[in-house]
């Protein structure tokens, strides 16, 4: 299981259990490919999606309470308790009962049937438990409160008032109804998402993680603050695979912070810098931790728009980002990776010159094949598997039982991304059967009082918490079910509306008090955690800044004609350099309070696109000339403070 959590340590002590995981977890993954490359068809299997998506949740289930103890962070030990082995017999029975029955009973639920409404509330009780294993008590409570609005939400004044909705019609939408459980979120888990998992899995099984920490080490180890700048490279490229802040922290981690430390970063800045690069890592392209995918399917577009709106922003992030890690190793004097530390060119493009390939097949079936997102996924896994048991890096080649073991580690991965899953169905079904989601969309925009502005900062807000403690997959399916619509009602664009959710949501991971990626990085480095999340604020400030840009003009999300575009790139790129030199308060000497202040102020204007209000080109020009003007001013002084 990923690194995301202490419970992924535990495993069942009874062989027979064990055996019984290791089988549902391999099934887990053989129903998505099956599912994914239409292999049901030619053995006559023609079933409803619900079917299907039913039958997941009959292996997803017992895997869940066979697998995950009750008590948090707790490995499994001994036998497994009786409450466990009954809820896995009982979830598979009611799963499978579903599956079986899903075509007769869903025609007669006016009728309400007994048996529905006996497995439609096992399933919500069960899955609702399954969240609070996988995931914590954060989604949990959400769950909760949304099952009790349904029922008492009549009884709620004012915008948010719900219908009446009675206990047995609950149950019944819920755990029946195409738009609940067995909905679209649970579609998009069941095959997009795992398919993802299995090939980042695959990819760090064949050495595709130390593959991108050399070769980082080779480009970046040469240069002032090597380190960082190792960091920052190797976890942009393994964060979009890994779909997890937290598991990219610490693959990649492990070897960047004590390189980081060693080479002079403080511990609460090495932390922080690992930790905003990890997050990063879920906001760029092509696959942003999956979420481009879901973003596609919310919003009904097609996945090249998505991949071509994260483009800029994503930019911007990791060169304001690499600058100051750039300028922090320049004030305090941090030197390069020593030499005998990075490997040499060569030998690391010989041995994994053929780790671009997969994203090569990625993007062309994506994108030329026009294949489904699961589909070329599993292309690119295979592509993996051929190369790392053919040729393997440095040396150690693929084997079958490590490709078994991808497979099984896959299964037991996703099992909080499956009840993420059930979850979020669980919360569109209230919004729907409630009227819920019209309300809270009225009662964001009031509050907000008409503004705009308002409205975004309460937005980004409730991205932010509503975020705290969850995986990528589960913040942005949540936030784009609760907070997207009540933007896009203002008017603004549905693209930039969920490119902002996603963004807010994600500063969740670096946001103090619940910064899960900024404590685990706080683990790998002692340092003090909130010390850490303070810090990884600062260096990610651009994503608190970058949203309220594009919201306000769509060229910095690739839409508009070329040379707007262009130019609003040129000036954001300068201006993301222009407050990251005053965040760090260096330039090529440390920088005096007033000077920081007018620097953050021009830079925060070449922020603005050109088009965002009337005299925003005249803005952007006054920041060039101060930008123009302060560097003459620095390199000069540099010059004179030289011996002749």
């Amino acid at each position: 299981m990923s690194e995301d959590n202490p419970r992924d340590s535990a495993r069942p002590a009874e062989p027979v259990v064990r055996a019984i995981v290791t089988v549902f977890a391999v099934a887990l993954i053989g129903g998505s490919i099956a599912w994914s490359t239409d292999l049901f068809r030619p053995f006559g299997l023609l079933i409803y999606t619900e079917q299907y998506l039913a039958g997941m949740l009959a292996i997803a289930l017992p895997l869940v309470y066979l697998h995950v103890p009750a008590g948090k962070g707790r490995a499994r030990e001994g036998p497994v308790p009786w409450y466990d082995a009954a809820a896995a017999v009982i979830g598979f029975a009611a799963a499978v009962y579903t599956s079986i029955r899903f075509p007769d009973l869903v025609e007669r639920m006016v009728e309400q049937p007994l048996d529905a409404l006996a497995v439609g509330a096992i399933l919500i009780l069960l899955i609702t438990e399954g969240v609070r294993r996988t995931v914590g008590n954060m989604l949990t409570v959400v769950v909760v409160v949304f099952l009790v609005f349904a029922l008492i939400g009549h009884l709620v004044p004012g915008m948010l008032a719900g219908r009446q909705v009675a206990p047995a019609e609950l149950v019944l939408y819920l755990g029946w109804d195409p738009t609940a459980v067995l909905g679209i979120p649970m579609r998009i888990v069941t095959t997009i998402v795992i398919a993802f998992v299995f090939f980042g899995q695959v990819l760090f099984k064949s050495g595709g993680s130390a593959f991108f920490t050399d070769i980082s080490m080779v480009l970046m180890g040469r240069y002032r603050g090597g380190p960082a700048k190792i960091s920052i490279f190797a976890s942009s490229l393994f964060g979009s695979i890994s779909g997890s802040v937290v598991s990219n922290v610490v693959t990649t981690g492990v070897i960047t912070i004590p390189l980081m430390r060693r080479g002079g970063y403080r511990a609460h800045h090495a932390g922080a810098i690992e930790a905003v690069a990890s997050t990063g890592g879920q906001l760029m392209p092509p696959i942003m931790g999956a979420a481009a995918f879901l973003m596609a399917e919310f919003l009904q577009i097609g996945y090249t728009e998505v991949v071509l709106a994260a483009i800029i922003p994503s930019v911007l992030y990791y060169v304001a980002l690499f600058i100051q890690a750039d300028l922090e190793a320049a004030k305090s004097g941090i030197k390069r990776v020593p030499a005998e530390q990075i490997p040499r060119a060569w030998p690391v493009i010989k041995s994994g010159w053929f780790f671009p390939l997969p994203f090569v097949v990625l993007i062309v079936a994506l994108f030329n094949l026009n294949y489904s997102p699961e589909e070329s996924a599993l292309w690119a896994a295979a592509t993996v598997i051929v190369f790392g048991v053919g040729i393997g890096y440095k040396g150690k080649r693929l084997t079958p039982r490590d490709v078994f073991e991808a497979i099984k580690e896959t299964g037991t991965t996703v099992l909080d991304i499956v009840m993420i899953g059930g979850a979020a169905g669980i919360v569109i079904g209230v919004l729907n059967i409630s009227g819920l989601g019209f309300g809270l969309t009225l009662f964001l925009v009031h509050i907000a009082g008409g503004s705009l502005i308002a409205l975004l900062v309460v937005g980004a807000g409730v991205c932010i918490l509503l975020g705290m403690g969850m995986p990528t997959v589960g913040v942005y399916v949540l936030l784009a079910t609760l907070v997207a619509p009540a933007l896009i009602e203002v008017g603004i664009d549905s693209i930039a509306a969920h490119m902002f959710i996603m963004y807010f949501g994600m500063m969740s991971m670096i946001t103090p008090p619940v910064c899960i990626g900024a404590f685990a990085a706080a683990t790998l480095t002692g340092a003090d955690p909130m010390k850490t999340g303070f810090a990884a604020m600062r260096f990610g400030w651009l994503a608190f800044v970058i949203p309220f840009m594009f919201v306000g003009s769509t060229t910095l999300l690739m839409r508009g004609d070329s040379l707007t575009i262009i130019l609003d790139l040129a000036t954001a790129l300068v201006g993301a350099w222009l407050v990251s030199v005053t965040m760090i308060g260096y330039f090529v000497r440390p920088l005096s309070i007033l000077a920081r202040l007018v620097l953050a102020a021009a830079g925060l204007v070449l922020l603005v696109p050109v088009d965002l209000f009337q005299f925003a080109g005249v803005a952007n020009s006054i920041g060039i000339v101060f930008a123009a003007g302060f560097v003459l001013i620095e390199l000069m002084a540099r010059r004179s403070s030289q011996p002749a």
